[in-house]
């Protein structure tokens, strides 16, 4: 067997610990730690510097990395709040995304710009789940009701966009009709797994034994939220179904599972979080630099005015139907603000390049810009978004201010 050589995963491995560090060390420069990834590795990587490839140590850590995220993505849906106007209210927004986006894909299409309007519709009426979180995490909004709106309707594109991926575009042959019913056996095996851990929790000796090597070494908690995970990955990829929607189905079992807390506690999830986040996510963004065609997008001018085309219709897609929350909010800047949240996105645009890309949906120079776009909203759109609220609270008083001294 050829010796396998880690040199390229320490440098991705360097990059992925740096980039944070720095911004820690700079907390006035308000840059998101995966864009500085994604810049790092585009600089180092072969549209730049040349002196990072991806070989396949870098390859398998970016590809568990994509899993870890969709799975952490899908363990971050609250299905408790998938009911009543809150769910109407969103789901009629993101099929009024869906629509804006399939008009633009056509748009977009008639001008020779992308191939498939579709797929564009599909990539454009995403929502970055894991960005928007960890934001509304930090300004304690989380919990309020803009917050629960928020999350809720990122959680519905994401399980819209990556089943629609998954159903229309694969890298395998079999057709549309083929794939729904291997999508129901999915959800079928979801529900039965489902079923049998609620029935092994009855089991007392099972439970005590889980409970008793949940905290020793044996680290049994893991190791099953690790299983669940590689099941469904290798068994929608067998299926012919995207691995990206087995990772997310496998996050949104768990995360129906652990409506109570039962099964994660204590500490499951910041376990897994500890894992992704710590280990395996940053390599997949330092990889997404390392595969950026940067060639491609400077190749002319009419490539790289692709980027703010694509920008704007992320914007307009995703942001004119938060309007539909106006009433629900009650307020023009949250509303605002909303539109600028689920504007945000760039993993699953990187993920679904890469299937267009592979499917010759996408040229190189449009998927180069698709995900430039993507790096600006999740540069911006927070950015901006938490400006308006800040200024929206301002005037309430001086007592914040004074608490904050």
């Amino acid at each position: 067997m050829d010796s396998l050589s880690f040199t390229n995963l320490l440098v991705v491995c360097v990059i992925a610990f740096l980039g944070p560090l720095l911004l820690g060390m700079t907390p006035k420069l308000r840059l998101p730690a995966v864009v500085l990834s994604i810049l790092a590795g585009i600089v180092v990587g072969p549209s730049g510097l040349d002196w990072v490839q991806v070989d396949d140590p870098v390859a398998v850590f970016a590809l568990v990395g994509l899993a870890m995220l969709l799975f952490l993505s899908g363990l971050e849906v609250d299905f408790t709040q998938l009911r009543g106007a809150l769910l109407r209210v969103t789901s009629l927004a993101w099929v009024a995304s869906f629509v804006l986006a399939v008009g633009v894909g056509v748009l977009l299409h008639l001008t020779g710009n992308v191939r498939s309007p579709v797929f564009l519709a599909i990539v454009l009426s995403a929502t970055s789940l894991g960005v928007v979180v960890p934001v509304l995490k930090d300004t304690g909004l989380i919990e309020t009701r803009f917050g629960q709106l928020i999350i809720t309707a990122a959680s519905i594109a994401d399980i819209a966009t990556v089943v629609l991926l998954s159903l229309l575009f694969s890298d395998q042959a079999s057709g549309a009709d083929t794939k729904l019913i291997l999508l129901g056996g999915l959800l079928l095996l979801a529900a039965s797994v489902f079923v049998g851990v609620r029935v092994a929790e009855r089991w007392r000796r099972i439970d005590a034994a889980v409970e008793r090597l949940h905290g020793t070494t044996a680290q049994i908690k893991v190791r099953g939220a690790f299983v669940l995970l590689m099941g469904f990955v290798a068994l929608a990829q067998s299926l012919g179904l995207e691995v990206i929607l087995g990772a997310f189905v496998a996050g949104a079992v768990l995360s129906v599972l652990d409506q109570e807390r039962s099964i994660t506690h204590p500490g499951l999830r910041e376990k897994l979080d500890a894992i992704g986040y710590g280990v395996f996510i940053p390599v997949f963004f330092v990889a997404s630099g390392l595969r950026f065609d940067l060639d491609a997008l400077t190749q002319s001018t009419s490539t790289l005015l692709r980027v703010p085309i694509f920008l704007a219709a992320l914007l307009m897609v995703r942001g004119v139907p938060a309007l539909l929350y106006r009433h629900y909010l009650g307020s023009g800047r949250e509303t605002a603000v909303a539109a600028l949240l689920q504007a945000t996105s760039l993993p699953f645009i990187i993920a679904s390049t890469d299937i267009g890309l592979s499917l010759h949906l996408l040229t190189a120079a449009t998927a180069a810009g698709l995900v430039a776009a993507g790096l600006l909203s999740v540069l911006f759109f927070p950015l901006i978004g938490l400006t308006i609220l800040k200024a929206q609270r301002a005037p309430a008083g001086p007592a914040p201010a004074q608490a904050g001294g």
